[in-house]
């Protein structure tokens, strides 16, 4: 994302105007394009220094780097947008490896014909989500698609971040007597999309919990660095994630649906709708697996962080070779939790 100077005859009608061709063309449409908005909404040192890339010194420890691409529809909706959104979840990535997230890269798809106001709306959000986070966006790339090759806009970020010394947290790491925890309520993102989508009305507004929850999991790994998982469940939900976790791990899982942190009005929408809420995707919860011993410990930390208020220790980790994820009920009996077939909710991040 390089910048230009700034010889324009006159300034992107950011009111009415479209995104064009020449805003992918690499010339002086393209520059003003780059200069007004993206620079504009993200202006930090090493963005302004116009290269082709950022160069850095980084701290010690190991590196951890992660990239998202971001498609939801629609594109703005109860509690954030396309542009937080693809701050959000890249960050989360990197920081559910313990990691110190550093720095944001940022590619944008354009649709000829994407209004600039919306655009500019998507850039002032991921500005904010950026400074927000003290994460800034160093570096990127524009390209235009011509009119009905694309879906308005498609973003792709890439984080990298820093993993510190004695900090080992990954999915393989899951033992036989952990307990499992969560950060708070679930299905908020996915059944927020949806209401949107749909232009559903329910009796109170569902919000997305899209939020970077790097600041949480410096917490967390103060309280106890031996954590031995860390998972943020995106698309299938908790169900999927504990899956993942469980064959990574080569163990089963028990949850009990009772200690499932859940609004009322998500689940009434998910009975409405026919959905599971354990299948629904979130975008501001984590999934956190630790020795037993130190699961009160990490709850009373994530419960006095703003983006864990509402955790709960929902389960453990149990011996099981075949890996299933079992669900204690609400009425005493078990019922095994599978993976997601197919599409409960599609382009949800």
């Amino acid at each position: 994302m390089t910048s230009h100077p700034k010889h324009y005859s006159s300034k992107l009608d950011l009111k009415n105007g479209t995104v064009d061709m020449t805003h992918g063309s690499g010339g002086r449409a393209m520059a003003q394009l780059i200069d007004e908005l993206f620079v504009h909404y993200f202006d930090n040192d090493l963005l302004r220094q116009a290269n082709d890339q950022a160069t850095f010194s980084i701290p010690a420890g190991r590196m951890s780097i992660s990239t998202d691409g971001h498609v939801i529809s629609p594109l703005f909706f109860p509690g954030g947008d396309i542009g937080s959104l693809s701050v959000h979840g890249t960050l989360n990535d990197v920081a559910m490896s313990g990691a110190k997230p550093l720095y944001l890269a940022a590619g944008f798809i354009l649709e000829e014909g994407f209004p600039l106001s919306e655009l500019e709306q998507i850039i002032q959000s991921m500005g904010r989500a950026s400074a927000k986070a003290g994460v800034p966006v160093v570096t990127g790339d524009t390209k235009v698609v011509e009119r009905g090759s694309g879906d308005g806009i498609f973003i792709t970020t890439t984080a990298v971040g820093i993993v510190p010394e004695g900090v080992n947290i990954a999915g393989d790491r899951a033992q036989p007597g952990d307990k499992i925890l969560v950060s708070g309520t679930l299905g908020d993102h996915g059944v927020a999309i949806l209401s949107s989508r749909e232009n559903l009305e329910f009796e109170t507004t569902i919000e997305s919990d899209s939020a970077a929850l790097h600041g949480l999991i410096a917490d967390l790994v103060a309280a106890v660095p031996d954590i031995h998982c860390l998972r943020d469940p995106t698309r299938g939900g908790l169900a999927t994630t504990l899956n993942e976790l469980a064959k990574q791990s080569d163990v089963g899982m028990r949850i009990i649906e009772k200690k499932l942190p859940i609004q009322p009005a998500v689940n009434a929408a998910c009975e409405l709708l026919g959905l599971d809420p354990l299948y629904v995707a979130n975008e501001g919860k984590l999934i956190c697996i630790a020795a037993a011993e130190h699961a009160d410990k990490l709850l009373a930390t994530m419960q006095q962080h703003p983006n864990g208020k509402d955790a709960a220790i929902i389960g453990e980790v149990i011996e099981d070779k075949m890996g299933f994820v079992q669900l204690e009920t609400s009425f005493g009996g078990n019922r095994v939790i599978d993976w997601l077939v197919g599409e409960q909710l599609p382009r949800i991040c």
